[in-house]
């Protein structure tokens, strides 16, 4: 009589699998982030992220358009401006790189996908940091919302569906929902950045955005060790009126996003980030990893942690791969 339970039973063809699978993967979950750099006449390599680039203008329209007819759910997208200051003011100026690529992919793409703009200093200021500094050197919390709120109001006028402030700093969803109401834009949304972690896996980020940052941002970003702390963050983020709330990295904080889902009542989004992608694609280079295989299993584990969203570098090729299903 043994065994008597045969799980096999439901593992036998691929059609029995695909009937009992647990967990969705679908190309509308994920998100493409993209780079737009200012004064660019060709795409410019990323040598850390091998296939991704920093756009021009036309060639970021280009693959926004590839994204979306693969069924992308959204496009997140990152401007690399020619000119830095200690004050980020690239970032609020509607001619800035970042608002005149808004606008270039809202004429483009109109509603036909979510166009979703970072709403953070970091890229725009010539010491690297998220928030602009106070005469010790520090990040001033409270200095850098009167500027996230105007980046808000900027980033809503040039047609982002949802706005990603990404700096960390207390009470920002409160600031920029706040901006918004009072200029207008009540239907833009916010993907909060409310758990984001002081991580070694951001590095290859750094050079696709040209960080200007010397030393760390330990001081506003999370302590990897502390899930008690996320959950903190995430409860002030929706008092604050958050439209989605995200966790990042994705791939070493599994328990994160699975603690985040259990307690939010708004979409839950996660950020496979540029380090998670740079070493899949170096161990497959190396021909120690069926690359594909896994790629999709990674998303699969972060879908099956509880993330509603993910943001990947790989959605477009993701997305065409899921199609062929």
């Amino acid at each position: 009589m043994f065994p008597n339970h045969r799980p096999r039973r439901l593992r036998r063809t691929p059609a029995l699998r695909r009937m009992v699978s647990e967990t969705t993967l679908a190309p509308h979950q994920l998100v493409l982030p993209v780079f737009v750099k200012e004064g660019a006449t060709e795409p410019t390599p990323i040598s850390s992220m091998p296939g991704v680039v920093q756009h021009t203008r036309d060639t970021l329209r280009k693959a926004a358009v590839e994204a979306v007819e693969a069924g992308v759910g959204g496009i997140m997208v990152f401007g690399v401006p020619e000119v830095r200051d200690a004050v980020g003011s690239g970032g609020v100026d509607p001619e800035g790189i970042l608002n005149v690529a808004l606008r270039d992919l809202r004429a483009e793409l109109g509603d036909s996908t979510v166009l979703m703009s970072d709403l953070c200093l970091d890229e725009f200021t010539d010491h690297g940091h998220c928030g602009v500094l106070d005469d010790e050197g520090n990040v001033d919390n409270d200095a850098t919302l009167a500027v996230y709120a105007d980046m808000a109001r900027a980033q809503a006028d040039a047609g982002a569906h949802l706005l990603g402030p990404s700096g960390m700093m207390d009470g920002q969803v409160g600031v920029i929902r706040e901006a918004l109401d009072t200029s207008g834009h009540a239907d833009t949304g916010i993907l909060a950045y409310s758990v984001k972690f002081a991580s070694a896996l951001f590095g290859p980020f750094r050079e696709a955005v040209d960080s200007q940052l010397t030393g760390d941002r330990k001081t506003y970003q999370q302590d990897p060790g502390n899930i008690r702390e996320s959950l903190r963050e995430v409860h002030l983020d929706l008092t604050e009126g958050a439209d989605l709330v995200m966790v990042k990295p994705a791939g070493a904080y599994l328990d994160v996003i699975r603690a985040v889902h259990e307690v939010s009542d708004v979409p839950v989004a996660a950020y496979q980030v540029s380090g998670e992608y740079a070493m899949v694609e170096a161990a497959a280079a190396n021909g120690w990893l069926d690359r594909d295989r896994t790629i999709l299993e990674t998303l699969t584990s972060i879908r099956r942690a509880g993330a509603d969203v993910i943001l990947t570098y790989w959605a477009t090729e993701a997305a065409i791969w899921l199609n062929r299903r």
